[in-house]
């Protein structure tokens, strides 16, 4: 077992003791586990906070410009046909912390989401939803002609 799947177990462990003893809530351990996420330096290590591998779904709709002019304020709108959608997550690839938001949708209602996100550079935008206890991607290129990102 390798390091840090040992110190995700002991760090749950933990958590499951403080959350049944009362003295956090869970949505206080869903907090910094997601905070983790946004430290996160690469998309591969952001992407791993969520637990699981995502398979391509045609069921998730992203819109963002082809072409944006200033990468400091690129509208991004995410809605998705997937039932049981609980959580939608938006990564900007290559940029310095790839994890740009997440949502959580309550029950019952619309899974759809609109932001502006920061991009220092043409990357993709890859959104993950979970929905159903499992993870759904999709991914649309946005090029960048004004960076962003102190560009």
């Amino acid at each position: 077992m390798d390091t840090n799947r040992r110190a995700l177990l002991k760090s749950a462990g933990a958590f499951g003791i403080l959350i049944a003893a009362g003295v956090i809530s869970a949505e206080a351990v869903l907090a910094a586990e997601v905070q983790s996420g946004f430290d996160a330096k690469n998309l591969a290590d952001a992407l791993r906070v969520l637990g699981g591998t995502a398979a391509d779904s045609k069921d998730i709709t992203i819109t963002t410009p082809d072409i944006a002019e200033n990468g400091a304020v690129v509208p991004v709108s995410v809605s998705t046909t997937l039932a049981g959608a609980s959580e939608i997550y938006l990564f900007v690839e290559k940029n310095p912390n790839p994890m740009a938001a997440v949502f959580m949708i309550p029950a019952d209602t619309e899974p759809m989401v609109q932001t502006r996100l920061k991009m220092g550079q043409s990357t993709n935008v890859l959104v993950v939803v979970k929905a159903g206890g499992k993870l759904y991607s999709a991914t649309k290129e946005t090029k960048v002609t004004l960076g962003g990102c102190g560009g």
